[in-house]
């Protein structure tokens, strides 16, 4: 059974063996990203609150790091955006001060032109931000962020991190064929790349069910293009089914298909109906769609999944 803030550590493709910390409820998120796995944000915030008691998050990460396996990485992240988190910097520290694990930070890069979310970075050893569009008009059409929110400050704020920032910064761009795949994006997002100086940029493109039905991913000889024009740093880590299957899901496939059987559910029902957590359920659905025994409903804001007929 998962803990209440923590997961794993679970095999990442970037990280190794990561541990990781959850900081903000489902879905409490600034973008509304039509390739999130998590399914369609609500209602998009800005609003950055103690969301999550630092004590709670600290001890859970204590005794996750006690029980072992030892990690490569704790991972600040889970199932929202972690910056939301005011404490975020805090929880940082306090973890730094438990263990000599490196600490990542996976962000959507959207809060980095506010000073305090720069300043709080000083006990993150990586920073793992998104830059999935190279102009306005894009970075809207793709990841749909909260209206008081712009393309400029994402670049300019990750800019102004990474001259002030001590520890790497592995960027990830994220392709959706015929949304920011074409030449001249790549043109856009290689001077945006450009501005923000990352150790490395990592490829990657949709492989499972994303927020929007109609999001695909381009051929590999196009991630190859891709990664050519976007330079030396570039590297595709669009995961292969091999990774996966590697990877498995802590919870068992088969109480997640007798309870979507029952009635349709949400990632966040099956989550709490079995006390797992959410990325762990998010595992499980996703191998129950790769084998065809789940379906994906959309509900208006809601995405429900349900047992497929005959299985």
């Amino acid at each position: 059974m998962g803990s209440k803030y923590t997961y794993g550590p679970v095999p990442s493709r970037r990280l190794g063996r990561s541990l990781g910390v959850d900081l903000v409820p489902l879905k409490t998120c600034n973008f509304n990203c039509v390739y999130c796995q998590l399914g369609p944000t609500p209602r998009t915030t800005v609003e950055r609150a103690d969301y999550v008691p630092v004590e709670e998050i600290v001890a859970d990460v204590l005794r996750q790091l006690e029980a072992g396996p030892r990690p490569d990485f704790v991972t600040l992240s889970g199932s929202g955006e972690p910056t939301l988190n005011a404490s975020f910097g805090e929880i940082a520290s306090a973890i730094g001060e438990l263990t000599d694990i490196p600490i990542a930070l996976l962000t959507n890069g959207g809060l980095f032109h506010l000073p305090e979310v720069r300043a709080a970075c000083g006990a993150i050893d990586l920073l793992l931000p998104s830059l999935d569009a190279g102009d306005e008009d894009t970075f809207q059409r793709i990841n749909r962020p909260h209206p008081s929110l712009s393309l400029e400050q994402v670049v300019s704020g990750l800019a102004q991190l990474r001259a002030g920032f001590d520890g790497e910064i592995w960027l990830e761009v994220f392709i959706v064929d015929g949304l920011n795949s074409s030449d001249q994006q790549m043109g856009c997002i290689g001077a945006c790349i450009e501005r923000i100086e990352p150790d490395r940029v990592q490829i990657n493109t949709a492989v499972r069910p994303p927020a929007e039905a109609d999001v695909r991913a381009p051929s590999a000889q196009r991630l190859e293009a891709i990664r050519e024009m976007l330079g030396p740093r570039a590297e595709i880590i669009a995961p292969g089914r091999a990774f996966e299957e590697a990877a498995g899901a802590h919870a068992e496939k088969d109480e997640v298909l007798a309870m979507l059987r029952r009635r349709p559910c949400t990632l966040e029902d099956i989550a709490n109906g079995l006390g797992i957590h959410p990325n762990e359920a998010v595992k499980c659905v996703r191998a129950l769609l790769d084998e065809g025994a789940v379906v994906r409903r959309q509900r208006r804001y809601q995405t429900y999944y349900e047992g497929a007929s005959g299985k």
